[in-house]
């Protein structure tokens, strides 16, 4: 075992020899393959960029060395841990007799550049050997640790395939690299973007943001993240307002040119949130146009720059905006800090990095600093880097301070960390380690260690770790946001990706937005969020839509629907709402206050009447009432309080049997009463208006007041039964309105609307019978006759159901109201006109005999008081009129039958005035004979 471990330190030793020494194959040490070496008994490999690019690549015509450039110091520091991490556990014994080395080459962050580092790594005597069969092969350097980039880590992990040699990264995060059987020998110690740019969707959901530009890298790396978060994005409903690929080579000769143009299309899109899938370097190059620019926006960040050291240093990173993104999961190692304050090379071997880091922060170059710097100066941004005691010091090489624990993260080389103690504890399987010794064989084929990495389950600071079937890590994402400092920036852990549950966690409620007034959210969206209620009406993308409202029957519950969800059975919905809810009843319910006062308006009609028949009963004999008919009357009250009954039956929920009874009582209560004013009307048509004798003594004879009365109220009860056999009402089944969520419950008149027309019309052909019969007698003397009264109320009556018609047939709710107040209305103003007048005057007792007033306002002499069962006959003899007649009035109190006008013999009680149109006057005197037609009426 000793003799294996002084052969590995002897070829290790050799291998370092021919990569550091003068001259050895045409190497330029002033640029070292590999610039970091110890010796071991197991060789790690570690590669990693200590510089950001090669120098002159488009240049570069013959096979000859690369010459590096841009000192990177936050990929020295992550090689730094790795270097660290392998001397702890050299330190801690954890392989006991053996002892890890490495060999550190830079890759300039350029894949052919790393490819040759590997040639190095694997030669054995500065030669890599041809086999068709490497199964026993057995190169010293057993794994190697890189490389930074995803597009490095493909070139490479395809040439180790052959070698079966394992490649463990902790910063490559291409999907592609998942594949494992294009990439059998690729494992990471982080996860797969396929995780990354889930989590960048599930961001701009929780942020709500829809419309986002993407610029991504024309590299492995950027083209397969990009590819996996368009699809990412579509599934979260996140739109590309645009996509733009740079070239991943900064000195390329269109990456300028290119930069311009991206910049100008974000400055032109309505996109307020940009995703760079890019390095470093050329994320600084885009800000530094978006600064000359003056342009602001927020910043997601992949995790190749989400942490970068560099870019949160850039003078003016303050004007770009917000910016945040996704790290890998990171954790504070005070050991690693102690480390970085006294840097040295690890004893028994060599860092030039290391070395190259104190010339640049130590060294006293004060001619750096002119106007006209010498070629061998660094860069602007590493000149920053220089201690202001640098030409103070005497031996650079030995200083030492805590400039970077103070510039840089050192907690995002934790991955770094956890893959150095993978390898240990796969090594430590596979060498069979106890806690005294190892017994495995320490120049094993690489492909072994593969093997036991692939099933190692290990623990580091209580965490368990493990890799999948993918070779990857799942342990999540830590999410970063820039937060703005005095100059430059500081990064913020505000949240945490949990792949597992797919959901982002946020430790912080309230975030220091720099780019939006009153620290708001930012917005960035290409259409406002549909509220609930509507929905999308999408354009020409998903993202782009028009919110409509959901139509009747319809609603949305949640914001951002694309589709109207209908309404359960029973319930319903109006346009633009959130919920179903079920339709209320509409009826006239007996609590509401118009319901209420109808009913009470039809029983204070029904109580008026019944005060206004107790006074016609007690009055009967008085001369108003004799006047008035009270058998008739009587009648007619009937009629009405049936009439005010029926309006009773219209309120409450309507019933089948209701709906008939309301209208039937209506028909004939109402045609009851109409019938008996249609004979007062005819009574007064017969004796006042002239006629011929024959005439006039067929229309005698129709004169039956109880037969008209039977007769007219019996047609419209035929009405109404035929009405209700044949087209019966009904409860309403019409369905609601959509626009309505009101379902009304009432009647329907039948089907047609035929018997409820009919019935309507009937009455309203009586009344207009009524209206014409007092309208011809309207110029008699009220004291005889009630034309006046007939004319207004049946005028009164057929103005109210003209006004019904139209509201009735327009106005389905209004029905059932519309038609009671017209009862109401109709009936009262009968009972005012034909009842209450009467009433008023038998009750004030100021009734003047009607023959006096006759008599006063003919002109003739004043007559003595006559009592009310005096008899009077007028004679007027008409001389020279255009009818030349004679006319006997006979006014009495008893009954309303007309007299015969054949034989007649005047009285002692009788008295005969006659007028003589010849201005020739003769007293009163009694008279057997009368001259011409004689006409005789008792009232």
């Amino acid at each position: 075992m000793q003799k294996c471990g002084v052969l590995g330190s002897l070829l290790s030793a050799l291998i370092l020899l021919t990569c550091i020494q003068t001259g050895v194959h045409g190497c330029d040490f002033a640029q070292p393959a590999c610039g970091a070496a110890a010796d071991g008994d197991v060789m790690i490999g570690i590669m990693l960029p200590c510089h950001q690019k090669v120098t002159a690549l488009h240049e570069r015509v013959k096979p000859e060395s690369f010459h590096c450039s841009d000192f990177d110091l936050e990929s020295f520091m992550l090689s730094l841990a790795t270097i660290h991490e392998i001397e702890e556990i050299n330190a801690a014994g954890f392989l006991p007799g053996v002892r890890l080395g490495y060999l550190m080459c830079d890759t300039c962050s350029y894949a052919s550049k790393a490819l040759q580092s590997v040639e190095h790594m694997l030669a054995v005597n500065t030669s890599l050997s041809v086999m068709c069969d490497y199964t026993n092969s057995t190169p010293t350097v057993k794994i190697i640790l890189g490389g930074l980039y995803s597009e490095v880590s493909i070139a490479v992990a395809r040439l180790l395939n052959i070698f079966m040699v394992p490649l463990l990264s902790s910063t490559s995060s291409s999907p592609e690299l998942s594949d494992k059987i294009r990439y059998p020998v690729f494992m990471r110690t982080i996860p797969s973007d396929i995780h990354q740019t889930k989590a960048l969707a599930k961001m701009m959901l929780h942020f709500n943001w829809n419309w986002v530009g993407v610029v991504y890298g024309d590299d492995d790396y950027g083209r397969a993240a990009f590819q996996s978060f368009f699809w990412d994005a579509e599934e979260n409903g996140v739109c590309l307002a645009f996509q733009e690929v740079l070239p991943h080579y900064l000195n390329h000769s269109e990456s300028k040119h290119r930069i311009r143009q991206i910049a100008q299309k974000i400055r032109s899109s309505s996109a307020q949130v940009v995703v760079l899938i890019l390095r470093a370097e050329l994320v600084n190059a885009l800000f530094q146009e978006m600064m000359r620019t003056n342009t602001s926006r927020t910043w997601v960040a992949s995790d190749s720059w989400s942490s970068s050291w560099s870019l949160a240093q850039m003078d003016g990173i303050n004007r770009v905006g917000d910016i945040l993104g996704f790290t890998f999961i990171a954790g504070k190692s005070e050991s690693f800090d102690n480390y970085l304050k006294n840097l040295a090379a690890t004893p028994g071997g060599r860092n030039l990095f290391i070395e190259k880091y104190k010339h640049i922060r130590f060294n006293c170059t004060p001619e750096c600093f002119s106007n006209t710097p010498p070629p061998y100066c660094p860069s602007n941004d590493l000149l920053k880097i220089k201690s202001g005691d640098a030409c103070n010091i005497t031996h650079p090489q030995e200083k030492n301070d805590d400039y970077l624990v103070k510039s840089l993260d050192t907690s995002k080389a934790f991955p770094h960390r956890i893959a150095v103690w993978a390898v240990a504890n796969a090594l430590k399987k596979l060498l069979k380690c106890n806690n005294s010794s190892c017994s495995g064989e320490i120049n094993f084929p690489p492909w072994k260690l593969l093997q036991e990495l692939k099933n190692i389950e290990f623990q580091l600071e209580d965490q368990n770790y493990s890799f999948d079937e993918n070779g990857d890590f799942v342990n999540g994402y830590d999410l970063m946001m820039w937060e703005k400092g005095s100059q430059h920036r500081r990064l913020r852990r505000i949240g945490k990706y949990h792949i597992s549950h797919g959901r982002i966690e946020l430790l912080v409620k309230h975030f220091n937005w720099i780019s939006t007034v009153n620290n708001t959210t930012p917005r960035s969206r290409c259409s406002e969020r549909c509220a609930p209620g509507s929905v999308k009406k999408i354009l020409n993308v998903s993202c782009c839509y028009n919110c409509t409202l959901c139509v009747e029957g319809t609603y949305s519950d949640d914001w951002d629907l694309h589709v109207c969800k209908r309404c359960p059975s029973g319930t319903w919905s109006l346009k633009g709402w959130t919920k179903c809810r079920p339709r209320w009843e509409s009826f006239l319910r007996w609590s509401d206050p118009h319901p209420i006062s109808m009913v009470a308006s039809a029983v204070f009609g029904i109580l008026l009447l019944f005060v206004v028949f107790v006074i016609f009963l007690v009055h009967r004999d008085s001369a108003p009432m004799k006047k008035a008919e009270v058998r008739l009357s009587c009648v007619m009250m009937a009629g009405l309080a049936v009439s005010f009954a029926s309006v009773i039956c219209l309120m409450g929920r309507p019933s089948v049997h209701l709906c008939q009874a309301r209208q039937v009582m209506y028909a004939m209560g109402f045609t009851l009463c109409v019938s008996c004013i249609l004979v007062k009307a005819y009574r007064t048509f017969l004796a006042f208006l002239p006629f011929g004798q024959i005439t006039h003594r067929r229309l005698h004879k129709l004169y039956k007041p109880p037969v008209i009365i039977l007769v007219i109220t019996s047609l419209q009860g035929i009405i109404c039964l035929l009405w209700l056999l044949f087209d019966s009402p009904d409860i309403d089944d019409t369905p609601p309105s959509p626009q309505s969520m009101v379902r009304l419950i009432q009647c329907s008149e039948g089907a047609t609307f035929i018997g409820f027309g009919v019935m309507l019309g009937y009455i309203a052909l009586l009344a207009l019978v009524c209206f014409l019969l007092a309208f011809k007698g309207r110029k008699v003397p009220q004291e005889f006759s009630e034309t006046g009264y007939i004319i207004f109320s049946m005028l009164m009556y057929l103005f109210v159901w003209v006004c019904f018609i139209p509201v009735y047939i327009t106005h389905d709710e209004k029905r059932t109201p519309v038609q009671a107040s017209a009862i109401l209305v109709s009936t009262y103003g009968i009972m005012f006109c034909h009842f209450v007048p009467r009433c008023y005057r038998v009750l004030r007792g100021s009734e003047t005999d009607a023959f006096e007033i006759i008599l006063k306002r003919c002109g003739f002499v004043t007559c003595p008081n006559l009592n009310s069962d005096t008899k009077i006959n007028i004679d007027i003899h008409a001389r020279n009129t255009p009818f030349k007649r004679n006319d006997r009035f006979s006014v009495t109190s008893t009954t309303t039958i007309l007299s015969s006008l054949e034989t007649q013999n005047p009285s002692d009680s009788e008295v005969v005035v006659k007028t003589v149109f010849d201005k020739k006057i003769h007293p009163f005197s009694r008279e057997t004979n009368a001259i011409g037609r004689r006409r005789s009426i008792s009232f």
